[in-house]
């Protein structure tokens, strides 16, 4: 009789319903061919990212990275036959899940560093090889428990060993490692192991014949207290917190006594009082983890940069190459979490704490189904472990825990953290109590649920903790200014222009992508327009217009969606147009130039700001080379005067008080109101001449302070207020623009002897504004200075405006319009100096009359200085401009 051929069960496609392979290979088998599966198409990703990021097949294709997962992939194919072969009821969880684990890391490290990368591959070959020739010895665990005192005075040693020969692998950091001929041992990882197998052992020997727990404890007493010290004096604070963890933990498995739990909290405690008290380092890493937004690019630079990559990867993460990883210092090893997290998002970070709690839950199952005490509290202090460090380190990465500075088992960058974390796993596989065995007596299991209770607990909590970050912070940590990420997709995604009403550029995104820049074609215009700079952040528009600019808002939710899936970046940027038109923003400049000061033109209708001068200025696309220039510049070229500049308005009131004067009555004789008897325009102190025959709209054009105190003295100090709201003097018009704080314009009565000079300040956008109430019968317009942006659909769409209000009576207007404008003409005008403590301020308000059928203007210009005539001349020579049509 001829006897079929079995399947082999070492290989992924065998027949698994082949009833002569056992259940727990079969299992093992399959999930295998998952893990190998989801690594293949994450190498994949890898290496198709360049050219996703490039939205080009001609790209840069790293290949490096598959050599990790040749070496995974080989290495984990021999273990599985060799697992079978030795261990076949080994649990069919557990090394699925730490191939799954350590091949997602070895990727991850070669993507973030391909140094790093093949360092650490060579170490997986190490720890696989260590593995395999594990499985082949029969009696491992009996060694293992017969020379305890052997293998943990042995790590001790070597641990004591780094307080002479110690070295840093990266030259210049705490002298942790032992350097072998080039390859790097950190003992304090081992030792976490070999302290495990010391307390199984010894407690497993002595609690059959010793029921006195303090004189059964001494010894362990005694080793962990060496053990702590030797950390502490290495300031390997985060493996000291382990040892406690674990020490804590399997006295409380094997007692059962809640009071130990109680002890060491108080204990944990106390030494974080003592290490913030004595460690610099532990002082810097809990003021960080308190508030980490108090120094976000100094001491909490770390904590911050992580909870930001894990915002960064939201649902679905980046994609696999797609991220930022590297911004996160150590990416590779302390803050590998928060780098997979920003590829693989959520879920991602959920497949990471699933395989945790499956190993961690696995161990605990072993441990309460295991025949002998020894393997009992072994497996248990194993779960331990890895859960302990695990939820440190995470917990460390999205700010739950302080950072400690431990690594993720399987996972982290580190040599000794992975040999050790399968030589655990080595441990546990030979730890296989077979069904047809009873366990052995355990009187009270409850300590077991509640150590695995608390570790699931944390996991869960974990999740939460990344749903926070990723999805209820995700958009308020993205959109920091301190979020580097948005500079590294600036190189990859266009962004939208900004224009002037008849579509000409002002800014605008150049050359190939990988390598955008941001140029400014008209830098004048820099304090209003501002900058986006990967170096100096962002100003102006450029700011708070970013999310139009960047495509983020404007664009229909499901094409953001789809562009974050693809090619894990934003969408192009979207075009802005804005109210100003270059023509007149050249001429004003021009006339300004040289000069202190603001022009601000606006249509008195609509509150299109048709120009906005500041001057000084700088030029965004020298930045890097005039940064402190600029900074220190007492000329203060950053600010925008226009809305940022607050001046007394001095005489300059007086056309708005004689518009509200003129609607509850008449004027009075110019000599009786002033009690000159002569027309004296030097002793009157005004701006510019008076003629021989003069008019209350002479005096007033001529900015002569008699005329605004005599009309200010009119009103009482509340009537003076109320008006001065109306007029918009105490609100900060919104354009989008930084805008000084208005202060609120209380008159005192014992100030109206100084209208206008100490008691009040303006900005040149608030008297334009007022200027377009005295050219709009009356109603002020809300400013506009974005007027739209263009949509990938619907082409230009207009932005939100606000609505005008009635400022000035109409009435008032009308007649006030008559006396202020000379015969001929189509505008109205005031010319007036202030002063302050410092410098005189010379103001020209102006804007069209009723006579002017086109659309009324209005106009506001300040110079730092006392020059009437400049004033006037750019005042009149835009109007002029507008008016002609030129």
């Amino acid at each position: 009789m001829i006897k079929p051929r079995l399947a082999d069960p070492a290989k992924p496609l065998a027949v698994f319903a082949d009833s002569s392979i056992a259940p727990a290979a079969l299992t093992q088998s399959r999930l295998l061919w998952f893990a190998t599966v989801f690594l293949f198409l994450f190498s994949l990703n890898l290496t198709l990212a360049p050219a996703v990021r490039l939205h080009s097949w001609q790209a840069d294709y790293p290949l490096a990275h598959w050599l990790g997962f040749v070496v995974w992939l080989a290495g984990f194919t021999i273990l599985h036959r060799q697992l079978v072969k030795h261990i076949p009821e080994a649990d069919p969880f557990l090394l699925p899940a730490a191939a799954l684990l350590s091949g997602w890391g070895l990727l991850t490290i070669w993507r973030i560093d391909s140094t790093l990368g093949l360092k650490q591959t060579l170490w997986l070959a190490i720890a696989i090889a260590i593995f395999g020739l594990g499985l082949r010895l029969r009696y491992l665990l009996p060694l293992l428990r017969r020379y305890k005192y052997l293998w943990l005075t042995s790590g001790l040693l070597l641990t004591i060993l780094t307080f002479f020969i110690g070295t840093y692998p990266n030259g210049s950091g705490p002298g942790l490692w032992l350097n072998f001929g080039g390859i790097y041992l950190q003992p304090s990882e081992p030792l976490k192991l070999l302290l495990i197998i010391y307390l199984a052992s010894y407690l497993a020997d002595h609690l059959p014949v010793s029921f006195r727990i303090l004189p059964l404890l001494a010894p362990t007493f005694l080793i962990i207290a060496v053990a702590l010290t030797v950390l502490v004096a290495q300031r390997d604070l985060g493996t000291a917190s382990i040892f406690l963890i674990i020490y804590t933990a399997t006295l409380y498995l094997t007692f059962g006594r809640k009071r130990l739990l109680g002890i060491s909290l108080v204990g944990l405690a106390g030494a974080g009082f003592l290490g913030y008290r004595l460690f610099d380092v532990v002082r810097l890493r809990i003021d960080a983890w308190l508030n980490p937004w108090l120094d976000p690019a100094g001491r909490s630079y770390q904590i911050v940069q992580s909870i930001m990559a894990v915002a960064s990867g939201g649902v679905l993460g980046r994609g696999p190459g797609l991220g930022s990883p590297g911004l996160v210092p150590v990416a590779a090893s302390d803050f590998i979490f928060s780098a997979i997290t920003e590829e693989t998002g959520l879920i991602g970070a959920i497949g990471i704490l699933l395989l945790i709690a499956l190993m961690v839950g696995r161990t605990f199952t072993s441990a309460l189904a295991s025949t002998n005490n020894f393997h009992r509290y072994l497996a248990s202090s194993l779960g331990t472990y890895l859960a302990a460090q695990s939820i440190l380190i995470i917990g460390g990465n999205l700010r739950l825990l302080p950072l400690t500075g431990v690594t993720l088992p399987f996972v982290s960058y580190g040599g000794s953290s992975l040999v050790t974390a399968f030589a655990a796993l080595l441990i546990l596989v030979n730890i296989h109590p077979r069904s047809e065995n009873e366990p052995a007596p355990l009187p009270k299991p409850t300590p077991y649920l509640v150590v695995s209770g608390v570790a699931f607990f944390s996991l869960m909590a974990i999740g939460l903790l990344v749903i926070w970050w990723g999805l209820f912070r995700q958009n308020d940590l993205l959109d920091r200014t301190d979020n580097l990420r948005r500079i590294i997709s600036d190189r990859y995604v266009q962004r939208g222009s900004v224009l002037d009403r008849n579509n000409r550029p002002i800014n605008q995104t150049a050359g190939q992508r990988g390598s955008y820049q941001r140029e400014y074609l008209y830098p004048a215009l820099s304090p209003i327009t501002g900058y986006n700079d990967p170096s100096y952040g962002q100003a102006g528009l450029e700011a708070s217009q970013d999310a139009y600019l960047r495509g983020l808002q404007g664009t229909p939710s499901h094409a953001i969606w789809w562009e974050y899936l693809v090619y894990g970046q934003p969408p192009q940027g979207l075009n802005l147009r804005l109210s100003i038109n270059l023509d007149i923003q050249e001429q004003a400049d021009a006339l300004l130039s040289g000069h202190k000061g603001s022009v601000v033109l606006l249509n008195a209708v609509t509150g299109e700001i048709i120009n906005m001068s500041s001057q000084p200025t700088f030029d965004p696309n020298n930045l890097e080379e005039s940064w402190n220039e600029i900074i220190s510049s007492a000329d203060a070229p950053l600010l925008n005067r226009a809305m940022q500049g607050q001046y007394p308005p001095g005489p300059t009131l007086a056309p708005f008080l004689l518009a509200d004067a003129l609607s509850f009555g008449g004027l009075p004789s110019l000599p009786a109101a002033l009690g000159y008897t002569l027309p004296d325009s030097t002793r009157m102190n005004c701006a510019v001449d008076l003629p021989e025959t003069y008019t209350w709209g002479d005096i007033i054009r001529a900015g002569c302070p008699a005329a605004s105190l005599w009309m200010g003295k009119r009103y009482s100090a509340d009537e003076l207020s109320a008006l001065f709201q109306a007029l918009g003097f105490s609100d900060a018009p919104d354009v989008g623009l930084p805008a000084a704080a208005p202060l609120n314009p209380v008159i005192d009565s014992a100030e109206l002897a100084s209208l206008g000079q100490e008691n009040l300040l303006v900005t040149p956008l608030q008297m334009a504004l007022a200027a377009a109430a005295i050219s709009n019968e009356g109603i002020q317009p809300s400013p506009l200075l974005a007027l739209a942006v263009e949509t990938p659909h619907q082409d230009w769409v207009a932005l939100p405006h606000g609505h005008p209000r009635t400022a000035l009576p109409s009435v008032g207007v009308t007649t006030a319009l008559n006396l202020l404008t000379h015969p001929g003409e189509l505008h109205w005008q005031s010319v007036a100096v202030a002063y302050t403590a410092d410098t005189p301020i010379t103001w020209f308000v102006a804007g069209t009359t009723t006579k002017w059928r086109g659309t009324p203007i209005a106009v506001a210009v300040v110079l730092e200085e006392n020059n009437p005539t400049l004033a006037e001349t750019i005042g009149r020579a835009l109007i002029t401009t507008v008016v002609s049509g030129k």
